[in-house]
């Protein structure tokens, strides 16, 4: 007997919830960092060695099988992990310590639009005409959100913001082509095992003292409001930031096509804008708000430009129908 595929509207819920979680995490890397005194590169560290072990433990549970490596998917693995993973996670968390976090992550997205140009130029895929007015409004939009008449944005957080699209674009890249032949938790999986390893060899973790994440830190930019132990920041980051956001990504997408599912992750940008002027106080002009919309605007395009295809920011995953075992009765 045949398990009926859940509605709509619980891939709409499921794909939602990760979005707002993947929002507000950008609000809790900004605040570990703040109040510990870690720098990016260590945070990403922490961060795929908890997510590695999460997703690993949930593959020798369910399919242990699909963890299995041959010598062909050697070398795009280590490519997407060290630059798809490694150099993503903490390019965004360098962004966030030095601009405002809604920003970041509008600048890290614009990676939906390079995808769908690289799939158009280089993999001859078909994109609908709408791409090229996504294009302008990307450009329009950013231009606005930076004030380029002010000058109003750090410069170097611009940078490690366009740097983390990159390496999503080419985490999107390799990731879709993998998972179009693996279990996409288990290309999750070794694009963190393969992060942890490079940053094991370049973070400077063992520098890190462990007494820092037993402080107390305020949760806002009220140093008199809610505080916590540091750790309760990296557990979160690391279970509902990483894990819990990859597991309801994947399950939005089993049940959503691919573009929708893409499109409900747009929102995270939304999420990431009003979790850090809710927890952190950042807030934007009116200008800039405007062009934050039209970044949007264009996002949502270019989302809707590849057939069947979307990118999920945080990692990227399989973007067709997850194929399920057929019931053997």
């Amino acid at each position: 007997m045949a398990v009926a595929k859940p509605s709509a509207l619980v891939g709409y819920l499921a794909g939602t919830v990760a979005a707002f979680i993947f929002g507000v995490n950008g609000v809790v890397i900004k605040m570990l960092m703040d109040g510990t005194g870690i720098d990016g590169f260590q945070v990403t560290f922490l961060r795929v060695v908890g997510a590695a072990v999460l997703m690993g433990a949930v593959m020798l549970v369910l399919n242990p099988s699909a963890l299995r490596v041959n010598r062909k998917q050697i070398v795009p693995l280590i490519a997407m992990g060290v630059i798809g993973v490694a150099m993503l996670q903490a390019t965004y968390a360098e962004a966030v310590y030095l601009l405002p976090i809604g920003i970041a992550l509008l600048l890290e997205y614009t990676a939906v639009l390079f995808v769908a140009l690289i799939a158009h130029f280089f993999f001859r895929e078909h994109v609908k005409s709408r791409i090229w007015v996504s294009i302008a409004a990307v450009l329009i939009g950013l231009a606005t959100v930076a004030e380029v008449w002010n000058s109003t944005l750090n410069v170097e957080g611009v940078l490690w913001a366009f740097a983390a699209s990159a390496s999503l674009t080419t985490y999107f890249l390799l990731g879709e082509r993998q998972t179009g032949v693996r279990h996409p938790m288990a290309v999750g999986f070794w694009g963190m095992a393969v992060a942890s390893v490079f940053w094991a060899l370049f973070s400077g973790w063992w520098t890190i003292d462990p007494a820092v994440f037993a402080r107390v830190v305020p949760f806002s930019d009220d140093v008199d409001g809610i505080s916590g132990p540091a750790w309760l920041l990296l557990a979160f980051i690391v279970v509902l930031g990483t894990f819990t956001t990859f597991t309801l990504g994947l399950w939005s997408i089993s049940i959503l096509k691919a573009t929708r599912s893409g499109i409900v992750a747009t929102s995270e940008v939304l999420f990431a804008f009003l979790a850090a002027w809710l927890i952190l106080g950042e807030t934007l002009n009116v200008v800039q708000l405007v062009g934050a919309g039209i970044v949007l605007v264009g996002v949502v395009l270019a989302q809707s430009a590849r057939e069947n295809r979307a990118v999920v920011t945080d990692l990227a995953l399989d973007t067709s129908e997850i194929s399920r075992p057929k019931d053997p009765r």
